[in-house]
């Protein structure tokens, strides 16, 4: 059995984003494969060691502050260095520059793989601080991973490494979804019908949310949002001041409501705007469950699942009158939007399935403990 230590800033159940999706899909799906995951984060109430999520094990470390997005911890050293020296590979998800940190003080020396999720964006002067530590972290590793072509493509960082980069595409499993329940969807039906636009995620900075709104005023079409964020207040200010009547904040959700309004929805509309957002894996779900999707053109892994009037409709970022009319397009002619959602649905099965995806990796640590040896 290969043993293998994912390690990331946040888990479940204290955070539910893609890349916690993607580390949980990888542990879940190896264990058919004879690969036992262990999963380290850190957490605000403090240390739980052998906590266990269905089939795989998560150990938390006690957060002591957060900066830049950054959390950092003093008692994750003792904890990282235990567990990586039970396990055969340590499999890092960047960014978080404290995990670089934490690799060099550690000292260990076992094969190492990085996910390499996003560029980092935002703190931009505060990466230029960080990048010598960040070029000696990839620098050490045996392998980092994207998630698409088009983000290796189009990521300066990764075309410096490239020749140690594999692209591995995020994949889901429709069978870790939970069952529907037909009560709690027609009462989901009752309300919305199934016709809407469905946008899933945290509110972020980045994800076009402020765009989406101006693009709502004046439509005859509902958009439901699922997610919160600390931008919500500001949002929710800027639906009552342009007089937008047809946008439904549902906040967070359960995991069984989520999924039947995915079945409920006519499309997924996704207008991240910038390079913040290099996969969409709320475009993977659409796609998994047959919709057409709305994304923006901004160079990462949105635009390898949606391919442009193939599985959706492509836009220009930040572009209001763009996302309002392929919203009208789709709204419009629904025997072109169903068209659409089998493509992408078709798509998922050939490229973005968690078996293949967890097939991927598994491969890639066996070829990396045979280099070991």
């Amino acid at each position: 059995m290969i043993k293998v230590l994912h390690f990331y800033k946040t888990y479940y159940p204290n955070s539910f984003g893609g890349v916690e999706q993607v580390i949980y899909q990888l542990s879940e799906g190896g264990i058919k494969h004879n690969i036992a995951s262990y999963v380290l984060s850190l957490n605000e109430q403090g240390a739980i060691q052998n906590n266990r999520l269905n089939q795989h094990k998560r150990y938390y470390s006690k957060k002591i502050f957060e900066y830049a997005s950054t959390p950092f911890s003093l008692s994750v050293f003792k904890t990282f260095r235990q567990l990586a020296q039970q396990v055969d590979i340590i499999h890092y998800h960047y960014p978080w520059p404290f995990m670089d940190l934490v690799h060099f003080v550690s000292q260990i020396k076992k094969p190492t793989l990085i996910t390499y999720h996003a560029d980092i964006i935002k703190q931009k002067y505060l990466l230029k601080l960080y990048t010598p530590l960040m070029k000696r972290f990839f620098a050490s590793a045996n392998c980092i991973v994207a998630s698409s072509p088009n983000y290796l493509e189009t990521s300066d960082i990764l075309q410096q490494y490239r020749e140690k980069v594999k692209v591995i595409p995020y994949g889901l499993d429709r069978n870790s979804y939970p069952i529907i329940h037909s009560g709690n969807k027609a009462a989901w039906q009752h309300r919305f019908g199934q016709r809407f636009f469905l946008f899933i995620g945290t509110f972020r900075y980045y994800k076009g949310l402020h765009i989406l709104i101006e693009a709502a005023k004046d439509r005859p079409y509902p958009i439901v949002i699922i997610g919160a964020g600390e931008i919500e207040d500001k949002l929710k200010q800027q639906v009552k001041q342009l007089g937008v009547n047809n946008i439904y904040f549902l906040g967070a959700l359960s995991d069984e409501d989520k999924t039947i309004l995915l079945t409920l929805c006519s499309a997924v509309v996704f207008p991240s705007y910038l390079r913040s957002e290099s996969f969409g894996m709320t475009l993977l779900e659409g796609a998994m469950f047959g919709k057409p999707m709305i994304s923006c053109e901004i160079g990462t892994g949105t635009t390898y699942i949606n391919i442009a009037n193939e599985t959706g409709l492509v836009v220009p970022p930040a572009d209001v009158r763009a996302l309002q009319a392929a919203m009208d397009k789709l709204w419009q002619d629904q025997a072109y939007a169903e068209k659409l959602g089998q493509n992408a649905a078709k798509r998922f099965q050939q490229l973005f399935t968690a078996e293949k995806m967890v097939k991927n990796y598994i491969a890639l640590y066996h070829s990396l403990i045979n280099e070991a040896i």
